[in-house]
C-alpha cells in the first residue's frame, strides 16, 4: 500500500510547521479582538522600551515673561523639573487550553471564541488599570511647583436627572477646568459607564447640527461634548472601589484586576475627562502569541500576554465627575 500524503492545512507552502498559519491566525485574532475591546489605546501617552524595568518620563514646570530693563543682565529664569517613573508590573498572561487540535483547527468558530476572549481579557485588565489611574489624577497633586494639580467637578444630579442635561454641564465643568489650566483643546477624552454615556445619548441638544453638534440619535452615538470626545466602557470602577493587592491571578474572575498603584475609592465617580498627557505606559513586551502541543495532555496550549506598567503623568491633565 502507498503511504499517505496528507495535506496539512496549517503548514505554510508544504514546509515547515504543521501549525504556522494557524498560530498566525490564532494571533491576529487576538491582536484584532484586543484592539476593538481596549477603549484606551491611543488615548494616552505610551512608550517601548526595549530593556529594564522602568522609564522616566520628564515634566517640565512653566516659566515667566518679564520686561527688560536696558542695561540689566539678563539671568535666566528657574524653571522648575522634575520626573514621573513608570515601572512594568508582572508579564499578563491570558490562555486557552485546545483538546484534539485537529478537530478544532478545522473549526474556526471555537478557536475564534477563544481569541476573541483571550483578547478582551487582556484589553480589560489594561483599560481598567489605566481608568483607575485616571481617577487617581485626577486626585493628584501637581508634579512640579508651577503646575496644577487634578481636577474635581461635583454634581449630585449628575445621574438622576433623567434629561442628561446635568451631565452635559458637568462636561463643560471639566472642560473648562482643563482650560483654566492650560491644557490643550486637542485629544480630551470622556469615559463613562453605559449608563451615563445614554443618558447623553437621548439629548438631542448635543446632536442637534442647527448647533454644529455631532453624533447620532438612531444609533447611540455621542462623539463629543464640549469639545470632549466621548467614549462608553465598562471597565472603569466607577460606582466601585479598588483595592489594593488584587491584581489578577490564574483562574481569577475577580474585577478586581489593580496593583497597588492603581487602588481607588470611585463609589461616587460618574466620569472621568483626561487629556491624553495624564496617565502613560511603558511596554517592554508587547502583545504576543505562543502555542506548544503538549503530548501528555492531548492538546496545545496558547497563551496571549504582555509586560506592561502604567502610572501617572500630569494631574492637571484630568478631571473627575462624581456626585460628591
Amino acid at each position: 500500500m502507498a503511504n499517505s500524503n496528507p495535506s496539512f492545512l496549517g503548514q505554510n507552502n508544504l514546509t515547515g510547521d504543521v501549525q504556522a498559519l494557524f498560530l498566525k491566525v490564532f494571533a491576529g485574532e487576538v491582536l484584532t479582538a484586543f484592539e476593538e475591546a481596549c477603549v484606551t489605546e491611543g488615548k494616552h501617552l505610551e512608550r517601548a522600551i526595549s530593556s529594564g524595568k522602568s522609564a522616566q518620563f520628564p515634566v517640565i514646570g512653566k516659566t515667566v515673561a518679564a520686561y527688560h530693563t536696558p542695561g540689566t543682565e539678563i539671568l535666566g529664569s528657574n524653571i522648575p523639573a522634575s520626573e514621573m517613573v513608570i515601572t512594568i508590573d508582572d508579564l499578563l498572561v491570558s490562555s486557552a487550553f485546545i483538546a484534539r487540535i485537529d478537530e478544532a483547527m478545522n473549526h474556526y468558530d471555537v478557536r475564534s471564541i477563544y481569541s476573541t476572549e483571550i483578547g478582551r481579557a487582556l484589553a480589560y485588565v489594561k483599560d481598567r488599570q489605566i481608568l483607575d489611574l485616571l481617577i487617581g489624577a485626577s486626585r493628584a497633586s501637581a508634579p512640579v511647583s508651577t503646575d496644577f494639580g487634578g481636577g474635581k467637578v461635583t454634581s449630585a444630579a449628575a445621574l438622576t436627572d433623567t434629561t442628561g442635561q446635568t451631565l452635559i454641564a458637568a462636561l463643560f465643568a471639566a472642560a473648562q477646568t482643563l482650560d483654566s489650566k492650560n491644557v490643550p483643546a486637542e485629544d480630551r477624552w470622556a469615559y463613562l459607564n453605559p449608563a451615563a454615556y445614554y443618558l447623553l445619548a437621548q439629548n438631542t441638544s448635543i446632536m442637534n447640527t442647527l448647533w454644529n453638534g455631532v453624533g447620532n440619535y438612531s444609533d447611540a452615538k455621542v462623539l463629543k461634548v464640549a469639545g470632549i470626545n466621548i467614549t462608553k466602557t465598562n471597565h472603569a470602577s466607577f460606582g466601585a472601589t479598588v483595592a489594593s493587592g488584587t491584581e489578577p491571578t490564574a483562574g481569577s474572575q475577580d474585577d478586581g484586576v489593580s496593583l497597588g498603584k492603581y487602588a481607588v475609592v470611585a463609589t461616587n465617580t460618574v466620569a472621568v475627562v483626561a487629556h491624553k498627557v495624564a496617565v502613560g505606559t511603558v511596554k517592554l513586551l508587547d502583545l504576543s502569541m505562543e502555542a506548544d502541543y503538549d503530548i501528555r495532555r492531548q492538546g496545545t496550549l496558547m497563551v496571549a500576554k504582555y509586560a506592561m506598567g502604567h502610572g501617572i503623568l500630569r494631574p492637571a491633565a484630568a478631571v473627575e465627575i462624581a456626585t460628591a
